[in-house]
């Protein structure tokens, strides 16, 4: 697969979709598995495709950064049309996307599933001393291998691990780096010699309470300080001091933090052509149907992903179980019937507690729980070592070679009424 060239005129595609991640990979394979004969075109600046859900390990020291990345060109299905350039804005009365290069695309059905923003700036002095001074962080690839040293060389000190306010991508993964943190420290014997804080500007532990108990015998297990309404708002690396918003029962105010290695989860927003569009809802975020994930006022345009403004965990198991529905779904409307699909609001959060052992965290709208596997296979609110197994051995091949190439094992969708 090449990018496709430059021209002037403006084209038109029976689809586009707008994001080359796991959202619109996955969606265009399976858009065509279903119909092959689709013109779809992916807009894509990135050159590399990335399986984010392994840098949780690549801090840990599990696995190298190396094999969580691919060329682009090796994973958009070759049937697509690729433009390797920044959506810059979306025009939906009129049925466009504005490239970053000044070309427009006409569709007849958009996709939407361009990821979010991670705002590293929205923390003073972050970006200044990222990968220095002790500060790092699991959502950056160049950063994740950093986050392993760091943990290999600390022998002593203070470790704050940090998490911002919601949405985030992956609300598990602050936590999945400390806990892996304090698993190594423990079986290196260094554990009592080093305060580990978990540093949240939330009031909870996890937001589907039936994880919460298994988390905290974690947490206590290994001496781990719950930090709870503390959101960082600066860093100051040479000093190694971090500075944080407190909010509690007498108000908010400010505490500053000495430490000795800093694991830093920012902000994270939607993207710019979003929130500043008739496409965003009042936070910002794509404003879709939470069942078919089509937009409530533009129905030639669909979304899944992380940019979405449904209330289900941003995590790359939800979009396997929400590419099937909108596929299904675009297709209908193309065909001008009813939309059969549901997505549930699936989510699946693997919440790695030490090194061998995860709680498989499966839930959906409103906290309930969507178990995929019998509880004989895994006792998904308890820590297992087959949820390690299927974490660390077998999702990175079905995302590359399944997921990616629109199979959609255990991702059929509910039906509507």
């Amino acid at each position: 697969m090449h990018p496709t060239p430059p021209e002037n005129a403006s084209r038109h595609h029976d689809v586009v979709v707008i994001g080359g991640g796991a959202a619109g990979i996955a969606v265009t394979a399976s858009l065509l598995k279903r119909r092959g004969d689709l013109d779809i075109a992916i807009v894509e600046p990135a050159e590399m495709h990335s399986y984010q859900p392994g840098w949780t390990l690549v801090g840990g020291g599990v696995f190298s950064a190396a094999i969580t990345r691919r060329p682009m060109a090796d994973v958009i299905p070759d049937k697509a049309s690729w433009y390797a350039v920044d959506a810059d804005r979306v025009d939906p009365e009129a049925g466009e996307v504005m490239l970053g290069d000044g070309r427009r695309l006409g569709y007849t059905r958009l996709v939407v599933a361009p990821g979010l923003v991670i705002d590293w700036g929205a923390i003073e002095g972050l970006e200044q001393t990222l990968g220095h001074h002790g500060v790092t962080s699991n959502y950056r690839f160049d950063l994740a291998p950093y986050t392993w040293l760091l943990v290999q060389s600390l022998e002593k000190g203070r470790a704050l691990f940090t998490q911002p306010p919601m949405p985030i991508k992956c609300a598990g993964a602050p936590q999945k780096a400390m806990y892996l943190s304090c698993d190594h420290w423990r079986r290196q014997g260094r554990l009592g010699d080093i305060e580990v804080s978990f540093c949240n500007a939330g009031q909870v532990l996890f937001g589907v309470p039936d994880y919460v108990p298994a988390l905290e015998r974690y947490i206590e297990s290994y001496g781990i300080e719950k930090a709870f309404g503390h959101r960082l708002v600066a860093v100051d690396g040479p000093s190694r001091t971090a500075r944080f918003a407190v909010s509690g029962e007498d108000g908010e105010g400010e505490e500053e933090r000495p430490f000795d290695m800093l694991h830093v989860v920012p902000p994270q927003k939607a993207p710019a052509f979003i929130a500043t569009s008739r496409l965003a809802n009042e936070t910002g975020w794509l404003d879709l149907d939470p069942e078919t994930l089509q937009h409530v006022r533009y129905p030639a345009v669909f979304g899944l992903g992380d940019a979405s403004g449904t209330s289900n965990a941003k995590t790359a198991a939800a979009v396997r179980k929400q590419a099937p529905v909108v596929a299904e779904n675009l297709l209908a409307s193309l065909d001008e019937a009813p939309l059969r699909a549901a997505y549930l609001g699936y989510g699946s959060c693997p919440l790695t507690v030490e090194r061998g052992r995860i709680v498989l965290a499966e839930f959906g709208y409103g906290g309930a729980l969507q178990p995929t596997f019998p509880r004989w296979v895994n006792e998904g609110t308890q820590a297992t070592r087959w949820a390690w197994w299927l974490k660390a051995k077998q999702l990175p091949w079905l995302y590359w070679n399944g997921m990616l190439k629109g199979h959609e094992w255990l991702a059929r969708p509910a039906r509507r009424e």
